[in-house]
């Protein structure tokens, strides 16, 4: 089986570098600062309609972690759906509990919304910080999740790698598991074998400054000297060299 790279991409131009370099999926949000929120619909829009990547959508309604609301769940199921009906090729999304564990039932939900529309559930790195590690793989597997994206419980997927392998050889019949966070050029080939998956999930950033983002005592960057990321297509060029 071909190794698979996932681009993490915040934006239209984010999504533009990602297809030129040759990549055919991606991971759409909005907000990459913060760890991925939303994306709208009109970038989804206009990369389904300039390109052929596959695209997997972000539903996340905030920053910080994954114990929502029911109002913010309500709004997930809302944007889950115009996401869906605007030929998003999957969704990507994870609902713990207070004490750290799956929501089943709104794990479940969405599972089955998204098969409705004959799409790909995926479980992100909300597993991460959940109370028991295997027990949230058995959960999610459980409500039917097609795809999990995990750093194996770690600060990234290299530290993590171990961990992910081990739920690989768990369940790897069961779901497709996809390493990402930290997954470099550098130590992509590396998460591969010793995570044992065949596929990575990657930023590829770079930071480029907004000269107008401090001034006159206001400040509205949330990244150091007014950067904001973006997708660089040489780093998604080198990773997919160093896999195929």
């Amino acid at each position: 089986m071909n190794n698979i790279l996932e681009v993490c991409c915040g934006s239209y131009y984010d999504a533009l570098q990602a297809h030129e370099a040759k990549a055919t999926r991606i991971e759409l949000n909005s907000a990459l600062s913060i760890g991925g929120l939303t994306p709208s619909i009109s970038v989804l829009k206009k990369i389904k309609a300039d390109t052929n990547l596959e695209v997997i959508c972000m539903i996340r309604p905030r920053g910080a972690g994954f114990c929502y609301q029911e109002t913010d769940i309500e709004m997930m199921f809302e944007d889950a759906k115009l996401m869906l009906e605007n030929k998003a090729d999957g969704l990507a999304f994870g609902f713990l509990n207070e004490v750290g564990a799956v929501d089943i039932e709104a794990t479940k939900n969405m599972v089955d919304l998204i098969h409705s529309y004959g799409k790909t559930a995926v479980f992100h790195r909300a597993i991460d910080v959940s109370h028991d590690y295997q027990k949230a793989f058995a959960a999610i597997i459980s409500c039917g999740v097609d795809r999990v994206l995990t750093s194996g419980s770690k600060l990234n997927a290299a530290e993590g790698a171990n961990k992910i392998k081990a739920m690989v050889e768990l369940y790897g019949t069961k779901i497709e598991v996809l390493a990402g966070c930290g997954v470099k050029s550098s130590n992509a080939t590396y998460i591969l074998e010793r995570a044992g998956v065949t596929q990575i999930h990657a930023s590829c950033k770079k930071m480029v400054k907004d000269p107008t983002s401090t001034r006159n005592s206001v400040n509205f960057s949330v990244l150091p000297n007014g950067e904001y990321i973006v997708c660089c297509k040489e780093e998604v060029e080198a990773i997919l060299e160093a896999i195929s």
